[in-house]
């Protein structure tokens, strides 16, 4: 017989498979390329890079060639549609430094050609595309006509807000003109969606939905009236809207709303992860993969503020086979790791090496201090540099460091962090150092379920019991006291 965990993921897997394979890509199933003609500057380095997943990365770039030369850069069809930065690092004169230059574009199925002045990047008359380009045109020419009617629309809600008689006439009247402007806009909007349906950016105009106001009752009143209507018009069952920049943008305006509203950290924490399940629910209804990125998105941000609350709160979704969560695993890791790496708990050991060159137990090493703390970090991490900037000063006083000896384990991998790391530590004599060889797949990463940097554990040197898990310099500064 095949056991019921096995079952699960040959079901889960064929159903991701399923849905991949379904997910309509506009007709490429091919690279395109990219001709770009190059004028008005000596000599370029030149750069298309990924907006998609987390963070920019690079796909593809050239060198550099000389002002009139051509060069033919290929896009590979797995990122493709999508949205690119493309980046000219250009040097006016053969003798100038590179000095960065950078223009947003979509690639779809159509092969481009561009002729490009990288001083003048974003100017029409000076950077453009072959005449018969489509995806860019059309963005260019939807942007334009979507401003002057939003404008309009922004102007009449900021004077009815700040109107000081909402009792009047008058205020009644324009309420009414706001809200019949509001309906004919999101008719156009549709229409360009519906009209232009074949192309890659038309699945960006749907965030320019805009949802009913409120305009009797008090603040709060709006606010609620904002929330409950804010994902009336998006079509959640589209995959192609997690290709797009706006997806992130426009949740992201979305949780500011429920941040806005937070007075306390509790609160805060409380407030996010009600706006996490509200938003995963909505898109729990649409495509598995649209439901997977929402579960994503809201994981990486509670990681972000170490909001515990919001981690347990995804985990039921774990268990739906239709959530395609590429972070199903780092969840479970996280969950894990909340049951089982506590105060109280025994801290995992790990092997250090002593000055002498001796290897030690982590739980042996002898200390007068009352304190241990571990430390996981990187030196290519802003966090992890936010915190080293107040925790050693702080530990360079005296009595800090007769009451704490800091555990630096570092998680850098590649040989650009290795040697930044090197050079940092130069800089953090008091604190003890190591380099977890697998970074964040380490041994040590994994006993104590780290998946981001910084992350301290507080531990008591005597019993090597876990004190507290502080995530920052002032609270582990009021664990301590």
């Amino acid at each position: 017989m095949i056991d019921k965990p096995l079952m699960n993921a040959v079901r889960l897997s064929c159903i991701a498979i399923l849905y991949l394979f379904s997910m309509p890509v506009k007709g490429q199933a091919h690279d395109i390329s990219l001709k770009i003609h190059l004028a008005g500057v000596a000599k370029s380095k030149i750069s298309i890079l990924s907006l998609a997943g987390s963070s920019i990365k690079t796909i593809v770039e050239n060198p550099g060639i000389n002002n009139g030369e051509t060069t033919l850069l290929k896009i590979p069809e797995d990122k493709l549609p999508g949205e690119f930065v493309l980046r000219f690092d250009y040097q006016e004169k053969e003798s100038s430094n590179p000095y960065p230059a950078e223009k947003h574009i979509f690639v779809s199925d159509q092969n481009l050609e561009l002729w490009a002045r990288p001083k003048a990047l974003n100017q029409p008359d000076s950077t453009y595309f072959q005449k018969d380009e489509r995806e860019n045109s059309l963005f260019a020419r939807f942007s334009a006509d979507n401003g002057k009617k939003r404008e309009q629309l922004a102007m009449l809600q900021n004077f009815l807000i700040s109107y000081d008689q909402p009792e009047s006439k008058l205020f009644l009247l324009g309420t009414e003109e706001y809200e019949n402007r509001r309906l004919v806009y999101n008719k156009w909007i549709a229409a360009e969606v519906k009209q232009h349906q074949t192309a890659f950016v038309s699945n960006g105009f749907v965030f320019q939905h805009i949802p009913p106001m409120v305009w009797k009752g008090s603040e709060p009143d709006r606010v609620n009236g904002v929330i409950e209507h804010y994902f009336d018009g998006m079509d959640f069952k589209n995959p192609l809207i997690i290709k797009t920049t706006d997806i992130k943008e426009w949740i992201n305006k979305y949780v500011n709303i429920y941040g806005a509203m937070s007075t306390t950290v509790a609160l805060r924490d409380s407030l996010f992860t009600l706006a996490g399940k509200r938003a995963i629910e909505k898109a729990r209804l649409g495509h598995p993969l649209v439901y997977g990125w929402m579960v994503d998105y809201f994981y990486n941000g509670f990681e972000t503020f170490n909001i515990s609350v919001g981690i347990k709160m995804l985990e039921p979704y774990l268990n739906d086979p239709l959530c395609l969560t590429n972070k199903r695993e780092a969840i479970a890791q996280r969950l894990k790791g909340m049951e089982t790496l506590v105060v109280g708990s025994v801290a995992p050991d790990f092997s250090w090496k002593l000055n002498s060159g001796k290897m030690i137990a982590f739980h042996h090493y002898k200390t007068e201090a009352k304190y241990k703390l571990v430390l996981f970090w990187s030196a290519d991490c802003h966090h992890c540099k936010a915190l080293m900037e107040k925790l050693y000063p702080w530990y360079q006083e005296p009595s800090n460091r007769e009451l704490m000896d800091v555990f630096a384990i570092s998680l850098d991998e590649t040989e650009t962090e290795i040697l930044a790391w090197e050079k940092e530590k130069t800089q953090l004599t008091n604190f003890k150092h190591k380099r977890a060889e697998q970074g964040i797949r380490s041994p040590e990463a994994n006993a104590y379920f780290v998946l981001s940097t910084p992350t301290m554990i507080l531990v008591d040197s005597k019993t090597n019991t876990i004190v507290a898990l502080p995530d920052t310099v002032t609270a582990l500064q009021k664990e301590m006291k």
